[in-house]
């Protein structure tokens, strides 16, 4: 008779689950089992390392992404829509939801939430290069543009490359001071307009003095917009500070002064409308008077 140690029953017993699960005899039990690679082999999220964290993490700082070249892109439609882009996508994470993804490395949702800047993180974010634009040779003169005066809410900036990117505007200009486009804010705000939009940060009056496309800018003792002549498809569209508007240097270069009124015209209601606003109405009004 052979006696058998603990050590060689587990064996012979882990051999015997094994052949069970391989061969078959597991299906028609009435009894759900997993396939072989299942049992013994669950998928489990890769760890992502504390650098990996910190870099992310850290992107959420203008100087930083300025020094690393990159920026973040959180969610599935803009991860898909930076990977469809030309520019360079560096690193894809996200939970086991977004494993069909090009080139995503799975981690858990709590890494996921480490590394997001969102309140509520959308479970994949991804890592992309900064994009250099040449700066455009001549500003306005054969196309629209838009050009912004110390815009500094974030949210108004990614709305305003959002309608840049629905009107067909291709190139934002944009004084020093102006929010920084490659911000998780802004960039969330463009809903992929980021990828589409060049936007340049220049001196921003200089600029304007040197140019021989017509500058507009919207001013209260403008021309009625409605009521005035314009060319939809060239000029530059300067838009202002959310609180203070169009600065002196900047409003010296303006050649043509609009008004956006309101309704009754002549009625006193609001002070101002938010920047986001009168940019969608600027650029609607320009690109139907191109189509008339």
């Amino acid at each position: 008779m052979v006696f058998f140690g603990k050590t060689e029953i587990s064996a012979i017993l882990l051999t015997i689950f094994l052949s069970l699960c391989f061969n078959g005899a597991c299906e028609g039990s009435g009894v759900a089992m997993p396939g072989p690679v299942d049992c013994m082999f669950p998928v489990e999220s890769k760890m992502v390392s504390k650098a990996d964290i910190s870099l992310v993490r850290s992107l959420s700082d203008k100087k930083s992404r300025e020094q690393c070249g990159m920026f973040v892109v959180e969610g599935r439609k803009m991860v898909a829509e930076a990977l469809a882009s030309s520019l360079n996508v560096g690193r894809v994470f996200g939970t086991e939801e977004f494993a069909d993804m090009d080139g995503c490395e799975t981690v858990s949702q709590k890494e996921v939430e480490r590394m997001s800047s969102l309140r509520a993180p959308q479970g994949i974010l991804a890592l992309v290069d900064m994009p250099r634009y040449d700066f455009p040779s001549a500003p306005g003169l054969n196309e629209l543009m838009l050009a912004l005066d110390g815009v500094q809410d974030p949210g108004n900036l990614g709305t305003i490359m959002r309608l840049a990117d629905w009107f067909g505007i291709r190139d934002i200009i944009c004084s020093r001071d102006t929010v920084d486009c490659f911000g998780p804010k802004v960039v969330q705000a463009s809903m992929g307009a980021i990828f589409r939009v060049r936007v340049h940060y220049c001196d921003l009056a200089n600029v304007l003095r040197g140019i021989r496309a017509p500058v507009f800018g919207t001013f209260l003792e403008g021309e009625n917009i409605y009521n005035t002549e314009l060319d939809g498809r060239r000029g530059v569209i300067v838009l202002g500070n959310e609180g203070k508007g169009i600065s002196g240097a900047v409003a010296s270069t303006v050649t043509r002064k609009l008004f956006i009124p309101p309704y009754p015209e002549g009625s006193h209601g609001s002070e101002s409308l938010n920047v986001g606003v009168a940019a969608a109405i600027v650029c609607s009004e320009f690109r139907r008077r191109s189509h008339s």
